[in-house]
């Protein structure tokens, strides 16, 4: 999926990587899509609890060749 950021958070620890997102969409403009790519396997549930929980869109997310998960958000 095509983003507009892209945040490397392999091997970051929670909360590390919702913090990372959090960080990156508060200054990003409305519709810009973060990719997220994390080791942490709560990151499957804390990304899209934070989007529901702040009005973001969770847009999904893709397992990558090395094992990690990016996530997908896109701010409004």
């Amino acid at each position: 999926m095509k983003a507009d950021i892209r945040l490397n958070q392999r091997g970051y620890k929670c909360p590390m990587p919702v913090v990372s997102v959090a960080r990156t969409a508060r200054d990003a403009a409305s519709g810009t899509v973060i990719a997220v790519a994390c080791t942490d396997p709560g990151a499957a549930s804390d990304i899209p609890a934070w989007c529901e929980m702040k009005g973001v869109d969770f847009l999904g997310s893709e397992t990558e060749s090395d094992g990690a998960i990016t996530y997908f958000v896109r701010t409004r």
